[in-house]
């Protein structure tokens, strides 16, 4: 983790839990799932911690239909493809969008662009067991 936020032990608790998983997760789902591992830590924290992660770049944030997910990701710049069964994430690059972002920018006189990309659908698992 940086030293962008102030570390405590239970902002040490959710990096080290984001490290470890692969998917995008709401911050319910983050502190219900530390409070099952025996982590005691408060919703309030959870929340405010995955901000301030985010605001700091250390974590990538998902504004999507349940709200906002985060997921500790590589620090390059990457797009993501995300499974809308199970949350499993693969990060991308893509050169394509990046030109095309770029083009579409300079078409219209915009400069200093940044942009996010994210695909989502079912993977091969969740395919194979629900028939999607």
């Amino acid at each position: 983790m940086t030293g962008e936020i102030r570390r405590t032990r239970q902002r040490t608790h959710i990096w080290d839990y984001l490290g470890g998983t692969a998917e995008f997760l709401t911050a319910q789902q983050v502190h219900d799932r530390l409070r099952a591992g025996g982590t005691p830590v408060s919703l309030p924290t959870v929340y405010r911690t995955l901000a301030a992660m985010a605001e700091a770049g250390e974590v990538d944030q998902l504004v999507g239909e349940d709200g906002t997910a985060y997921r500790r990701c590589s620090p390059h710049h990457h797009h993501h493809l995300i499974c809308r069964v199970c949350g499993r994430t693969i990060e991308l690059t893509a050169d394509p969008v990046e030109a095309w972002a770029a083009e579409v920018a300079r078409a219209h006189g915009f400069t200093g662009i940044t942009h996010v990309t994210e695909i989502s659908g079912t993977c091969p698992a969740c395919s194979a067991s629900t028939g999607l």
